[in-house]
């Protein structure tokens, strides 16, 4: 078996490059998974472990989450907007335009809001979070602190962390309320709906569960997205080129996440929410 291998690659060394490669690209995802495994395991033991540095966390909760305020707002609103418009112009094909109000607000809490202000996090303060830390790592800063006995995890990944997770929450409520407002002024002021139904059907059929899912789907969205752009930029390597690859990989590595999660999250809270 072993002689017909050989003489197999001989005869095809395309094959054998093939799979040289497929196993490289393949173990470099396992070191890869198994050291942002280490990474996300120091953050949360130096979160109860290290002193919390306060002043960092506030700064970057106003860099992630006030900052981040006006670009959510906007996505949301008009979200809500487009969103009610292509329901409503559905619904009206089996006169059932009262459904719009709740259709969008059922849409939004669950997966409109989370997933999307995610998003918005990501390409906006994950690539920041990543350049941020990929520069100090290129500029040896890092090795400054450690020099002076400073945990870098502890002071530029915890803060950053925690600060993404409460932020998320909060950016995702902003989100529904313009979301609700945009749905609104499309339903009733363009597709000239009722405004009474509109309301009725909102509060008889959106659930305060509904905005618990979405409020667990942002917490879990926090965390996730922050580690993944702490990560690239604290393992960054080559200089300024480095740090846009690292910044690259972020903000892809981390909207895949989000997606890729939501999915799993939406199975666990939809059988977690029914009982």
């Amino acid at each position: 078996m072993i002689d017909f291998l050989k003489n197999f690659s001989l005869r095809f060394p395309w094959v054998h490059d093939f799979f040289h490669w497929l196993g490289n690209n393949f173990r470099q995802i396992f070191l890869d998974l198994g050291a942002f495994s280490f990474f996300a395991a120091k953050a949360f033991r130096w979160t109860f472990q290290g002193l919390f540095h306060v002043r960092v966390w506030v700064e970057q909760m106003m860099k992630i989450g006030v900052s981040s305020t006006p670009i959510v707002a906007l996505v949301g609103l008009f979200s809500g907007m487009v969103f009610a418009l292509q329901t409503g112009q559905a619904f009206k094909l089996f006169n059932a335009e009262s459904l719009v109000g709740s259709t969008v607000g059922v849409a939004l809490a669950r997966e409109l809001a989370p997933v999307f202000t995610a998003l918005m996090i990501v390409a906006r303060a994950g690539s920041g979070m990543a350049a941020e830390i990929g520069t100090m790592r290129v500029t040896e800063q890092i090795d400054a602190l450690e020099s002076m006995a400073v945990s870098p995890i502890n002071y530029l990944v915890v803060p950053r962390l925690w600060a993404t997770t409460l932020m998320m929450p909060l950016l995702v409520m902003i989100f529904n309320g313009l979301g609700l407002l945009g749905s609104y002024v499309v339903s009733v002021f363009l597709l000239e709906f009722c405004e009474g139904v509109y309301f009725f059907c909102y509060r008889y059929i959106v659930d305060p569960d509904d905005f618990y899912q979405g409020i667990i789907k942002a917490v879990f969205f926090g965390i996730a997205l922050s580690l993944i752009a702490c990560y690239q930029g604290y393992s960054t390597r080559g200089g300024a080129e480095g740090v846009g690859k690292a910044t690259t990989k972020a903000v892809v590595y981390g909207s895949v996440c989000v997606l890729v999660m939501n999915y799993f999250l939406a199975i666990w809270l939809i059988e977690w929410f029914r009982y």
